[in-house]
């Protein structure tokens, strides 16, 4: 072992935890099965959306609440049930949302009007809340040893990103013979596989893994309406635009609601979230890379498959074919994991990797509009950087967490990249709202048009690349800072 490691230990899973990823086959079987139902989920309804939007009658509107509503549920309730786990028992609480997953997925077979897919949306939502946070609570909880978390987490990130790139791909190819409801219904094997998998494969915790402290219950009303209402008013802002008199309700809901939230977190005994504990280095640090990692994928992403189909006139098989630099290092990097990891340690691989990702953001932004080539080498750029980050910067909150906390922590990475990717795609939005006149999808841009949509592009890629860039110095500032609690690999 590198003499350079150190082992964070707390309370193992089981009498001996693993000590090869072949001891644990079953368990990162299970754990993989869940990672890939949220790969998969939004991906794959993407592809059905025009099928949906026939077959239901449901307006545009309608079906942005078909993928909006899960999204929203999902990543408003991850904090409560990630403090739930901690408490009731991580996999408890996975075994019963995977029995939810299957559940509400089976009842899509019984669809028959859009608010019925939108209700069971919403239940898939609560599913995924219970389940994704604890996928990564679980991995990190069945190992002691540092080295091998890592490896386990970029197995499960691997399935999922192969699921992600496949997906929609095999959902065409199944829409071709098959109604549109298989593709939800295919969640019903994986929760099955997953749910016998994690329950054979993992032990249930025991009580000194868990800590007992009282739900603070007003903590997570104000907790989850902070985070509903800051998920909800990205999306009302690239909806109905920067004059929308809602979307600003709901952003001063959110900064109201999130200011309460702090304010009982600070003054009450037993917080739902300790605010000290989120303060500490490795927990902050881990936060800030995850958050300016989403913040510049998202705004990246909404800009391109603009650029592509919009403004270079390229057809959706052609853009998708355009994005396959992105899809083949986000798969093939997790080789690079393991040895950036081991040569840097945690801490310095985690700011290196979000560093690369703005880095291609502002890369897009300035230079992408002279060729494909610079596209093609920011995707790659991105891609690298977000294969890496999402691995150690979970890794690093987690180790910085309480033993009987790690659930929520892995839930609080989750739900900074769902509201950082929210704000990438509400700011992306808004500039080209504000800076781009006309229709988007008209069949011709103007000269004009088109000089304001890649303005739009520069402005927007470059004000979410100087946000994205502060969040990383401020977390390279806070990793930096770790004394007792830095080590590398």
């Amino acid at each position: 072992m590198n003499s350079r490691f150190i082992r964070h230990r707390p309370t193992p899973i089981g009498a001996r935890p693993p000590q090869n990823l072949r001891d644990a086959w079953v368990a990162l079987l299970g754990l993989s099965a869940v990672f890939l139902f949220e790969m998969l989920d939004n991906s794959v309804l993407n592809v059905a959306l025009p099928t949906i939007s026939r077959e239901l009658n449901s307006s545009a509107a309608a079906l942005q609440w078909v993928t909006g509503t899960y999204s929203i549920v999902f990543g408003t309730l991850m904090l409560v049930f990630g403090a739930l786990a901690d408490r009731a028992g991580r996999r408890k609480v996975m075994l019963i949302g995977l029995v939810l997953l299957g559940t509400t997925s089976f009842a899509t077979a019984f669809v028959t009007t859009t608010a019925q897919l939108i209700a069971v949306r919403a239940a898939m939502g609560v599913a995924a809340a219970m389940t994704t946070p604890g996928s990564n609570a679980l991995v990190f909880r069945l190992f002691a040893d540092d080295r091998l978390r890592v490896r386990a987490m970029t197995v499960v990130s691997t399935v999922g990103l192969v699921g992600l790139a496949v997906g929609p791909i095999a959902g065409g190819f199944v829409l071709a013979f098959a109604p549109w409801q298989a593709l939800l219904l295919v969640n019903v094997p994986i929760a099955a596989v997953a749910f016998i998998a994690i329950r054979t494969g993992i032990p249930a915790d025991s009580p000194g893994e868990l800590h007992h402290e009282p739900i603070d219950a007003w903590g997570a009303v104000l907790g989850t309406a902070a985070i509903a209402t800051a998920l909800t008013a990205p999306t009302l802002f690239v909806q109905a635009g920067a004059r929308s008199a809602m979307a600003w309700i709901a952003l001063i809901a959110a900064l109201f609601f999130t200011a309460a939230f702090l304010l009982r977190e600070r003054s009450f005994s037993h917080p739902l979230l300790n605010l000290r504990i989120v303060a500490k280095p490795l927990v902050s640090s881990g936060l800030a890379f995850k958050a300016a990692s989403n913040l510049a994928v998202a705004g990246m992403g909404y800009f391109v498959t603009l650029q592509l189909q919009l403004d270079w006139g390229w057809s959706p098989a052609q853009a998708a074919l355009g994005m396959l630099p992105q899809v083949i290092v986000l798969i093939a990097g997790g080789a690079i994991i393991d040895v950036l990891v081991g040569k840097l340690g945690l801490s310095k691989a985690a700011w290196l990797s979000s560093s690369a990702v703005v880095a291609g953001l502002g890369m897009y932004s300035l230079l992408g509009r002279y060729g494909y080539g610079w596209i093609a080498a920011a995707l790659v750029l991105v891609a690298a950087g977000m294969r890496v980050v999402g691995v150690v910067a979970g890794t690093n909150v987690m180790r910085g967490m309480p033993a009987d906390r790690t659930t929520i922590g892995a839930a609080l990475v989750d739900t900074a990249g769902e509201i950082a990717a929210a704000v990438g795609t509400a700011v992306s939005g808004t500039v080209l709202a504000i800076l781009f006149a006309g229709q988007l999808a008209d069949g011709s841009w103007s000269a004009t048009q088109t000089t304001e949509f890649r303005c739009a592009v520069t402005v927007g890629g470059m004000l979410l690349t100087v946000f994205a860039t502060g969040l990383v110095v401020f977390g390279i500032v806070r990793a930096t800072s770790a004394t007792a609690h830095t080590f590398s690999l």
